[in-house]
């Protein structure tokens, strides 16, 4: 009888995966790290902004703060199956950008020296979600990154695995969090419209340069805010991004531009800054008024940073737009909000300058 049961589970284990035999028990997201953040005491631990900015930051702005865009949960496991339970802040939905970009989450895993995409979560048509992203892997120990909504927020995770596998914080301190990159920017920035978390092109640089980032991307709200200047300021960066020309005018060009950034420069005295021009939106062939916007937008960036360079500031880099989306017009879904090709096109522009400047 006993080498009869024997057989029988021998038999079992060979006919149904591990994961079918084991159910999924969920552990709350809060137990690991969180990349991404500007700070450690946001107002909520998946927003990117510190409750103390609400009183002095624009609605808008505050808004798209509690958007999770840019910020991952970091995690090891033995598990065949990785499952995720989430709530979605507000919900939301864009009739020009997936709803895997918008609320839905991205799995990653570390495999061969560097990070590999295993799957997305798909959030479902109400506000909670669960979703098994992957299941029947061999049961070994892998580091993980599973990438947050880019234009939602969470207000709860949990993350499934098998019940007799293990799950903890990361061993490997990938990416590396000294000295990450801050980037601000506009709704691009943000990661609109990529099909999914992972392919924002400041996800797409991290992961490549295997270097911690945070995201500063407002939709819309780009506008050179002083107190987002002050909150980059208190981050010790390898590099800041500024990709804001999108969403301001010529005139806010001429008269915020230097103190934003005087902000960062007085604190970051030989910390890089690197600024960059407005895309040549594919539209702008056919549009002429938004062509000649694109061209003043820039000159006036242009000047700025001449200005800059003549009175002796060092440590400052210009990326022209020129070669940034490609010639033939298809990296965007509207004219504007770039497609993961698009994404992935911005990345290959800057990635040689990142990787230059973060020494």
């Amino acid at each position: 009888m006993k080498k009869n049961l024997i057989c029988f589970f021998l038999l079992a284990g060979l006919l149904f995966p591990f994961s079918v035999l084991s159910q999924l028990v969920y552990h709350e997201g809060s137990s690991f790290p969180v990349y991404g953040k500007s700070r450690e005491s946001t107002f909520g631990r998946y927003t990117r902004l510190p409750g103390s900015v609400a009183d002095f930051a624009r609605r808008p702005v505050w808004d798209l703060g509690l958007h999770s865009a840019g910020l991952a949960v970091r995690f090891r496991s033995n598990s065949t199956t990785i499952s995720v339970r989430w709530t979605n802040t507000f919900c939301n939905s864009m009739n020009h950008m997936a709803p895997t970009g918008v609320r839905g989450l991205d799995l990653y895993a570390w495999v061969d020296g560097g990070w590999r995409f295993v799957n997305c979560a798909r959030p479902g048509s109400g506000k909670t979600t669960e979703s098994r992203i992957v299941s029947d892997m061999v049961p070994e120990e892998r580091e993980y990154m599973l990438y947050l909504p880019l234009y939602d927020g969470i207000d709860s995770l949990s993350i499934g695995v098998d019940s007799c596998a293990m799950i903890g914080a990361p061993r490997l301190s990938y990416p590396v969090r000294e000295h990450p990159i801050v980037f601000y920017g506009t709704s691009i920035l943000q990661g609109g419209c990529s099909s999914r978390p992972g392919m924002a092109h400041t996800n797409i640089l991290s992961r490549r340069l295997n270097r911690e980032a945070i995201n500063l991307g407002f939709s819309g709200n780009g506008q050179l805010d002083y107190e987002i200047a002050h909150l980059m300021a208190e981050v010790d960066a390898g590099v800041f991004v500024l990709d804001f020309v999108p969403n301001v005018t010529v005139e806010q060009i001429e008269t915020k531009l230097l103190p934003f950034y005087r902000i960062l420069r007085d604190r970051h005295p030989d910390t890089p800054i690197v600024f960059v021009e407005d895309p040549v939106f594919p539209h702008t062939f056919f549009d002429v008024q938004a062509a000649a916007s694109v061209r003043r937008l820039n000159a006036a960036l242009a000047e700025h940073y001449r200005r800059l360079r003549e009175s002796g500031e060092r440590n400052i880099y210009y990326v022209s737009s020129e070669d940034m989306l490609g010639d033939d017009g298809e990296a965007t879904v509207d004219g504007i909000h770039f497609t993961d090709l698009g994404m992935m096109r911005y990345a290959d522009l800057l990635y040689p300058v990142l990787r230059r400047v973060l020494k």
